[in-house]
């Protein structure tokens, strides 16, 4: 269960062997990076973790779920967490199936320290970067929904590169209400421009008419 937003990134680590979790936290604590370190996928799940920039770091063989098999429950789940894989029993058909799955890496015991931050700052610089575009959908979303239906039907007209009097005559208003449409819209999605209005249009999918 996650708990509110903290602005220091973790990195969560999940392997059966102590002294793995024990040099990995050693490492990660070197550099600054705080970490939590889990025996189980079940203890991981079990964890009350806080709504912040992560990843798991996270062992192919494990009790209960494989490492790969919690890859797959966490993507049925909708649960965004960059993963890498770290084990000492890896194959290529195992590599395949966890890169095509989303992970960042995938990386062979004994694990290289460099190899393993690099690979640490790609998965929370991903992160970080699916968060901040969350944020903005749903803030633009929010502001899209909060639109009319005329002033949606006017804003998919126009961003589809409509001038003001063919949007009139599709619509069957007046060109001067489809000028007030406009402003109204413009002014509620916080756009100051018609390309910051398509480009919004754009991130969020809105069906645009040919």
């Amino acid at each position: 269960m996650q708990d509110r937003t903290n602005g220091n990134p973790i990195v969560y680590v999940v392997d059966d062997d102590p002294h793995v979790q024990e040099g990995l936290q050693s490492l990660f604590q070197s550099i600054g990076l705080r970490s939590q370190a889990y025996g189980s996928t079940a203890a991981f799940l079990a964890a009350k973790r806080l709504d912040e920039v992560s990843c798991l770091v996270l062992d192919i063989r494990l009790p209960g779920l494989s490492g790969l098999d919690f890859q797959t429950e966490l993507s049925r789940t909708q649960t965004n967490i960059p993963i890498i894989f770290i084990t000492g029993h890896g194959d290529i058909p195992m590599t395949v199936k966890a890169m095509k799955g989303g992970a960042v890496e995938f990386l062979a015991k004994p694990v290289r320290d460099q190899d393993l931050l690099d690979a640490v700052r790609i998965a929370l610089d991903r992160d970080l970067a699916r968060r901040e575009v969350a944020s903005k959908s749903g803030g633009l979303r929010e502001r899209y929904d909060a639109l009319s239906m005329r002033e949606r039907q006017v804003m998919n007209l126009v961003c589809a590169g409509k001038m003001n009097k063919q949007t009139a005559a599709e619509i069957g208003i007046s060109e001067i209400t489809v000028k007030v449409h406009r402003a109204h819209l413009m002014q509620k999605m916080g756009a100051n421009t018609l390309v910051e209005l398509v480009r919004m249009a754009d991130f969020l999918e809105v069906s645009i008419a040919k």
